[in-house]
């Protein structure tokens, strides 16, 4: 059931701000947040302040009406004083435009004290940084899901929320672009999509199991396998493809070089599966509906799993809580949640975890199949109206890891 709202916008609030992150994972989920807030003020004008390349994955979004770069000072002369001076120059610029409200999904001091510069007279942002900053400042529990912290904000302002989907777009003109790429791949054979790399070195997964994954996509299931991301994606591609043999290399492609980042969703779109490490490609195959298989370590999926998606994640049992969540735990019960709370280790997922979560989609959808037997895969399923979430955890071959709880998006 929709939020119910504790005032109706009927009039145009002037122009808003939405500073975002730098993350394309974390923008793509802001999605449903700017749907949402389209909705609330259908006649605002509404821009998005963001770092990088992250705002070309919105770059199609019908509710955002202007994007505004967030320049940084070049690498080499970042000190306290360039950034303040860089700090100082971007509010100027925010200043002139007049915004009426901001609402700010990067939770940073940076943030906080651009839009206080900036003079913008409503100011909503995340408690934990720039708290003083803030006009409404919006506490976010932990294991809160990135969707649901974000439209957290708008709630904070009293207004309704939808049935909080996820979407996204891919325009005539971006297929068109990416159409003869996808059409010279060989027919009749699955289309996968390989997400390497993170931000974080900390999730990445070992070359050598990408490899045997790889070579059983295309050897035993049949799969096209394609990548496409940036520098580092393709170092790690090469690097697969020069371990497997001549018959497998020949079915994976490297489309990086010729498919851009905005033109990235048509080209995702068109793919059968994504596998991949957090990362915003996995996010990106979500919003377009194409299932994901996600291998999580110490990122927490309670927060960062694909949202509202035909999705897997795959995450070690063994999960090793940090100071916070034994502070938590140790202060009295806390609300249940799909999966326990801290970190787990990449190296602890094995090559047939993938597989067998890969194999939930490329098989068809699994029943409820627990795997007894010391070491052994357990699986825990849950369907929902449209979405379905599969849960797999290496473990010790009980039914379930303690405090895991399993819920559609």
């Amino acid at each position: 059931m929709p939020d119910q709202p504790r005032f109706t916008a009927a009039v145009d609030p002037g122009p808003i701000l939405v500073v975002c992150t730098r993350y394309i994972g974390d923008t793509l989920l802001a999605i449903p947040f700017l749907r949402n807030l389209r909705n609330g003020f259908p006649q605002a004008r509404i821009e998005v302040l963001a770092e990088g390349s992250a705002r070309e994955v919105l770059a199609h979004c019908p509710y955002v009406d202007e994007f505004i770069d967030w320049l940084r000072p070049a690498r080499g002369r970042r000190g306290p004083l360039a950034g303040m001076r860089s700090l100082c120059r971007q509010a100027a610029v925010l200043r002139s435009r007049r915004y009426a409200r901001a609402y700010l999904l990067k939770p940073s001091l940076s943030s906080a004290l651009l839009a206080a510069l900036a003079r913008i007279p409503h100011r909503v942002g995340f408690a934990a940084e720039g708290r003083p900053l803030l006009t409404r400042a919006v506490r976010c529990p932990s294991g809160r899901h990135q969707v649901e912290a974000y439209l957290d904000l708008l709630r904070a302002d009293g207004l309704a929320i939808d049935d909080r989907r996820n979407e996204n777009w891919v325009p005539p003109a971006a297929a068109a672009r990416v159409a003869p790429l996808v059409e010279s791949l060989p027919a009749g054979r699955r289309r996968v999509l390989v997400a390497l790399r993170s931000t974080d070195a900390r999730r990445h997964w070992p070359l050598d199991r990408w490899t045997a994954l790889v070579h059983w996509l295309v050897g035993s299931r049949g799969c096209e396998v394609v990548v496409c991301g940036g520098p580092p994606d393709t170092v790690a591609w090469s690097r697969i493809v020069s371990r497997l043999d001549g018959a497998s290399a020949a079915h994976v492609h490297d489309l990086s070089a010729r498919v851009s980042l905005r033109d990235a969703g048509a080209l995702v779109a068109r793919m059968d599966l994504c596998i991949g490490v957090d990362s915003g490609f996995v996010h990106l195959a979500a919003s377009l509906g194409v299932p994901a298989v996600v291998l999580v370590g110490p990122t927490d999926p309670n927060r960062w799993s694909p949202w509202m998606a035909r999705a897997a994640v795959v995450r070690s049992a063994r999960v090793r809580p940090g100071i916070g969540d034994r502070l938590r735990a140790a202060c009295g019960p806390r609300p249940a949640q799909r999966w326990p709370a801290g970190r787990a280790s990449m190296d602890d997922l094995q090559v047939d975890d993938a597989q067998a979560a890969a194999d939930a989609f490329l098989c068809g959808s699994p029943g409820p199949a627990p795997v007894a037997g010391s070491g052994g895969l357990r699986t825990l399923d849950l369907c929902s109206g449209d979405y379905h979430y599969a849960v797999f955890a290496r473990g010790t071959g009980l039914a379930a890891p303690a405090g895991m709880v399993v819920a559609a998006g």
